[in-house]
Order: C-alpha cells, then sequence, then structure tokens
C-alpha cells in the first residue's frame, strides 16, 4: 500500500531558515505540494486558492479575482517567484535575498508575486489552524474567519460576494480529513499538519514582517 499523499509532499517545517532567509527552493517546494494537495478534495474544490497560489508561484498573466482586487479586471505579466529564481538564482537563494535583488534592479515583478503568495498562504494557514484548534467548527466557518481576518480588507464588495460563495463550498470537515488521510490513519494526519502547519505560520510571519517593515508591499 502506498503511503498517503500527506506523507510524501514537502512539508513547511523542513523548509531551511538560515540568517539570508528563507531557502527559496525548499519553499517553492512545499507550495508545489500544498497546492497538489488540495486536488485530493475533487471537483475543483478550493480552485480559487489553487489557482491564486500556483499564478503567484509561475510566470503569469495576472486576472485573478482572490487575491489582488487591484487586478480584477487587468492582464498584466508579473514574473513569479520560480520565474524570478530561475533567471537570476545567485541572487534569489532566499526569499528575502530575492526581494533585495529585485529592488536593487529597479523592479518588483516577483516581489509582487512573493507578497501575494504570502497572502494566500497566511489564509490557508489560519483556516487550518482554526479547524484544529476548534473540532466543533466545520471548514467553511473556519475559512470564512480566516477570509475576514487575512483577505477581506484587500477586496471589494464584488469580490468578497464570489469568495463567500466560494468558502460556502468547502467540504465537511470529516471529508476533508478522510480524503486528505487517503485510508492512513486521521489522528497521525491531524499530528503531521500541526507540525506542517506550525512551519508555515513562522515562515509567512517572517516574511509578513520582513515585506511590511522594508515598505515592500502589505499582506
Amino acid at each position: 500500500m502506498s503511503r498517503p499523499y500527506f506523507e510524501t509532499v514537502k512539508s513547511f517545517a523542513d523548509v531551511p531558515i538560515s540568517e539570508d532567509g528563507v531557502d527559496t527552493t525548499s519553499f517553492l517546494e512545499a507550495s508545489d505540494g500544498l497546492v497538489l494537495l488540495f486536488d485530493l478534495l475533487g471537483s475543483g474544490v478550493f480552485a480559487f486558492v489553487q489557482s491564486d497560489i500556483r499564478g503567484n508561484i509561475e510566470e503569469c498573466i495576472y486576472h485573478r479575482l482572490f487575491n489582488s482586487c487591484e487586478y480584477l479586471f487587468l492582464n498584466s505579466f508579473f514574473q513569479g517567484v520560480r520565474t524570478r529564481y530561475q533567471s537570476a538564482s545567485s541572487g534569489s537563494s532566499t526569499l528575502e535575498n530575492l526581494v533585495r535583488s529585485e529592488t536593487s534592479e529597479g523592479h518588483r515583478h516577483g516581489t509582487g508575486c512573493l507578497v501575494r503568495l504570502t497572502r494566500g498562504l497566511t489564509f490557508l494557514c489560519k483556516a487550518l489552524q482554526h479547524m484544529q484548534t476548534e473540532p466543533s467548527l466545520e471548514l467553511h466557518a473556519c475559512f470564512k474567519r480566516s477570509y475576514d481576518e487575512v483577505l477581506r480588507h484587500h477586496h471589494t464588495f464584488v469580490v468578497r460576494s464570489l469568495a463567500f460563495v466560494a468558502v460556502r463550498a468547502a467540504p465537511h470537515r470529516r471529508d476533508f480529513y478522510a480524503r486528505i488521510a487517503q485510508g492512513g490513519s486521521e489522528e497521525k494526519l491531524d499530528i503531521e499538519l500541526s507540525k506542517w502547519l506550525a512551519g508555515l505560520d513562522v515562515i509567512v510571519k517572517r516574511l509578513k514582517a520582513f515585506i511590511e517593515e522594508g515598505g515592500y508591499g502589505k499582506v
């Protein structure tokens, strides 16, 4: 029997953090794993989250609704975090150095995507933390609370309405655990999820402080 996907995916708890910052390649690998993890829910559940995160990782034409209302009706080119890393790897070994390197060149394409990626990951992190700390709370309520905390103030009324509909489509928490566990131990999943979220929490808080204190954007 193959191991559940959650046991094979790169954990944010294993992403190295040094004095120079968060390791870029490991962070991107963990982010990729997160996007694919939600595929297990099927039927396009959380597709709006996956699309936004994937777009900010890769090179994209940005016209999404989820994370940044100021780009809702634009088709603007952005160099995603991975694309920036691949084009300037020597100066982008950590996410912080990637931002500094771009700033020295007079543009912030990858930086803008990192800001939105951090915002999206913070949203997911808080939602799943609510799910773990409040066992009686259904998943849609966890995501609604997280949305209000992280994303709501970035959005127009129209985007908020669309996001509310998407959040309401979240599966029941028992179905979420069953699909992610893939027949494995849900207790073990919960333990590993706690470690994974703790690692992600450290990273997004660090990035938020770096981005906002450095004047690179608002998470």
